[in-house]
């Protein structure tokens, strides 16, 4: 069955975004009824403080879901994620500058066998700041965790079902979820698509939510290299700093017992003596780390890999 014949979910996040809730909720039904998609339109209300919510009240057919306040967009993309019904989930902004015709080039780019597809902004239509910072956190997104995509910014996105079973989202993660899936064995594509500048309401992307996503970007790093062994990480910098302070205190072992130097006036056994508490400090803190790990992995009935398939013939 093609991608397009499913049942599909159509996810939007808003927030204060009251001049374009109404527009763009008609733009998906005609995009819906001309690609003849069977498909549900879940709008999550992040807590808006204007007319976003009344306004979303007076349209059909929609699933609304509204938070008590303001929880972030990846809270609100985790919510209504949870709440489809979908066998494939389409994400998308609530600004209209995503273009809800595109749905249908994911829904057949997915046909190619691939588990998620990623819209491509090949034609931004941002401001220069916002552009600036995008490609620089682009480029240090390709250099920690290389995700096959161009543009993990990009919120029109299509998922299959499966794909969210083991990922649990929070701070500013929504921009790693492709890169979260691939590390799960998910099958990444990408595909170009149309990028329109904002008409009504104002852009809530600055400076903190940049921080934050540089900081969420270092937490799938490390879940990607460290996640199922943290004290290779740890443990690994633990015993190069023990084995560089036992080469230092040797040394002055060497020099104060063969060749009669006095010690007194040098800093180097202080040095080595400290390279060898937090080389220990390290080992301690991965061992930590593990038991945390197997914990969590535990815990949360999760395993350490993830299986396409089983065929018995």
């Amino acid at each position: 069955m093609k991608s397009s014949e499913k049942f599909i979910s159509i996810i939007i996040t808003v927030f204060n975004e009251e001049g374009n809730v109404k527009p763009l909720h008609r733009e998906i039904k005609k995009a819906v009824a001309e690609y003849k998609l069977k498909a549900e339109i879940i709008f999550v209300n992040d807590g808006s403080s204007d007319k976003t919510g009344k306004n979303l009240k007076e349209l059909k057919p929609i699933r609304i879901i509204s938070f008590r306040r303001n929880f972030g967009q990846t809270a609100a993309l985790d919510a209504g994620i949870k709440a489809a019904k979908g066998d494939i989930l389409v994400t998308m902004d609530g600004d209209r500058q995503n273009d809800p015709m595109d749905i249908k080039l994911l829904l057949d780019k997915m046909d190619q066998g691939y588990d998620v597809v990623s819209g491509w902004r090949k034609n931004r239509k941002d401001s220069f700041f916002k552009k600036f910072f995008s490609r620089g956190a682009n480029k240090l997104r390709k250099f920690l965790i290389d995700d096959q995509i161009n543009d993990s910014g990009c919120s029109l996105k299509a998922y299959k079902k499966e794909c969210f079973r083991q990922v649990d989202l929070y701070g500013e993660m929504h921009r790693f979820i492709p890169a979260l899936l691939k590390i799960e064995g998910y099958r990444i594509g990408e595909v170009g698509v149309n990028h329109r500048p904002r008409i009504k309401g104002v852009s809530k992307y600055n400076w903190k939510r940049l921080i934050k996503g540089i900081l969420d970007l270092i937490s799938v790093w490390f879940w990607k290299k460290f996640a199922n062994r943290p004290l290779h990480l740890f443990g690994g910098w633990g015993f190069i700093l023990l084995g560089m302070g036992a080469l230092i205190l040797v040394w002055q072992f060497v020099e104060r017992f063969f060749f009669g130097e006095p010690l007194s006036n040098r800093i180097w056994p202080l040095v080595g003596i400290f390279m060898l508490i937090v080389g220990f400090q390290f080992i301690i803190s991965g061992l930590m780390a593990d038991i945390s790990v197997k914990t969590y992995y535990q815990t949360k009935n999760k395993r350490a890999y993830s299986i396409k398939k089983i065929i018995e013939n």
